[in-house]
């Protein structure tokens, strides 16, 4: 994947009015949600816009508030690739990913912005965009191609995730798909569900009208 250098300042601030000041600045509230699981009750030491949720009996992860300006993110969020970000909070530097963005329902304005760190060791999925190569045998027919999903989850370690999943479309006959299941990537698990289908030829006017031509021919 391509990188992404992103500064952030941790938020230390909680609650509706702070968040609400905070977007009345331009600035977006945000989390990172950290990689590693710890013990608990853990005996380490918090730095600032950090705190510790639980997430099994025992163990939880420790998440970091922050604050992220709309033009920071700009090229991060309205985009179709995806990025490893390069993330720096006061100096302290990690990998993330995007994990959600939530936007007002009617300004369509950011609200907030959810984190992932990553590390080498630990699959994450994440939602690689589509590309179609070649020329189906089923245009060639008169058919049209149509792309259903533009977008295929995997899971994998964020260093052996490509940019783009290309798909190559040549032998993809009139009237038929090709679904998540057909398809292998080498290193990356496929999450979205098998019959999904991806892409189609479908059967234009023109390509019925032929097909039906055809047959009155040869009656």
């Amino acid at each position: 994947m391509k990188t992404f250098d992103l500064k952030a300042t941790p938020r230390v601030e909680l609650g509706k009015k702070a968040t609400k000041a905070l977007r009345e600045k331009g600035l977006i509230p945000a989390v990172l949600n950290g990689s590693k699981t710890v013990e608990l009750p853990f005996k380490g030491t918090l730095k600032p816009g950090q705190k510790l949720v639980e997430i099994e009996n025992g163990r939880g992860i420790i998440t970091t508030d922050l604050t992220l300006s709309n033009e920071a993110v700009r090229k991060l969020i309205y985009t179709p690739e995806i990025f490893t970000i390069n993330l720096d909070v006061n100096g302290d530097k990690t990998h993330a990913v995007l994990r959600e963005v939530q936007f007002h329902p009617v300004k369509d304005n950011i609200l907030h912005i959810d984190l992932l760190e990553v590390t080498p060791e630990k699959p994450v999925v994440i939602s690689v965009p589509v590309q179609l190569e070649g020329h189906a045998e089923g245009v060639k027919a008169g058919g049209k191609l149509t792309l259903s999903m533009k977008k295929i989850k995997v899971r994998a370690p964020y260093t052996a995730i490509p940019e783009r999943l290309v798909i190559n479309v040549d032998s993809l006959g009139l009237g038929k798909t090709i679904q998540i299941g057909d398809l292998h990537f080498e290193g990356l698990e496929m999450v979205t569900p098998k019959e999904a289908v991806v892409c189609a030829v479908q059967l234009t006017r023109a390509a019925r009208g032929a097909a039906a031509a055809d047959a009155a021919s040869a009656e």
